[in-house]
């Protein structure tokens, strides 16, 4: 366990989880008030995933992770744990995790994480994480960093976090230009209904979010599974939210309210995420080939 470089704001207890919380919401915190609130309420109505979802985690990001970067005698950071789903995950693997998340998600992690001792929860914002720099061997944001201002300088802020030789695993919403134009029309409309319902007050938009997990998600879901009975994988991928064919109806909720509930969100092609990643300092960048799009792991030079 990596000793805090600064003293905390607050502690409370969760679930038998110390929890110490060091948000200090300053005019130059690279942060999005509104898009914290938002997930600090979608990780509290989400705080549940069964194990067989929590394993997921190796097909769906960990897949460019070996045995090397990521074992036993790793100390490891997840950016952004939210409800502790990955943490849960690489805590099973590692030596240690410090799970961050600045928003009351961590009461959520708290309570998935409670029966987790090589696990410590922090409270704290992508700018000012209260370890030193070189900590960490192994660190992780998943889904993060794309709903963070500046998502570039977040990036250096948390590889500052890993020590010489470590990796970083990030997942970042991708850019659809190189999606058909059916598929780009219906992403762009999918954006406009997005800019509605993360306005929407808390209770009527998680509502909102699981009609739209019904109607939306659930048709495009099944049409997937026919075109891949039909046609094969390679043409299933082609439709939008195929991604989700075999995934739970928890974790098909949660995304739900996750893509349209969420105030900031930005997206990047490969190529500018490569360069994000070159510009924190990482090198031998590999891109897995597989949804979604785009996780990548990078070494610390």
């Amino acid at each position: 366990m990596i000793k805090y470089i600064t003293e905390s704001q607050v502690m409370r207890e969760f679930f038998g989880k110390k929890i110490y919380n060091f948000v200090k919401a300053e005019e130059n915190s690279n942060i999005d008030v509104e898009t914290v609130k938002s997930f600090g309420e979608e990780w509290i109505k989400f705080d549940h995933f069964e194990e067989s979802e929590v394993e997921l985690a190796k097909e769906v990001y960990f897949d460019v992770v070996t045995e090397s970067m990521l074992n036993r005698d790793s100390i490891v950071m997840d950016m952004g744990c939210g409800t502790g789903r990955w943490t849960k995950y690489a805590c099973k693997r590692a030596k240690f995790v410090e799970a961050i998340d600045p928003s009351d998600a961590v009461i959520s992690a708290a309570k998935l994480l409670s029966a987790e001792s090589n696990v410590r929860i922090t409270q704290a914002e992508v700018s000012s994480i209260p370890f030193p720099d070189d900590s960490f061997d192994f660190v992780f944001s998943l889904g993060v960093l794309h709903h963070i201002p500046d998502t570039a300088q977040a990036m250096i802020d948390t590889v500052k976090k890993l020590k010489p030789g470590g990796h970083f695993l990030v997942y970042l919403y991708y850019k659809v230009e190189e999606r058909s134009f059916l598929f780009r029309s219906i992403f762009f409309l999918s954006n406009i209904l997005r800019n509605i319902v993360y306005r929407l007050p808390g209770s009527i938009k998680r509502f909102a979010c699981d009609l739209l997990a019904i109607f939306i998600y659930l048709p495009f879901i099944l049409l997937s599974k026919v075109i891949r009975a039909i046609f094969g994988e390679g043409a299933m991928k082609k439709i939008p939210l195929s991604f989700y064919h075999d995934k739970s109806w928890n974790i098909i909720r949660n995304d739900a309210l996750d893509r349209f509930g969420t105030p900031l969100e930005q997206r990047f092609n490969k190529k500018e995420i490569a360069s994000m990643m070159e510009a924190s300092g990482l090198k031998d960048i590999k891109f897995s080939n597989n949804p979604p799009y785009w996780h990548a792991v990078g070494r610390k030079a």
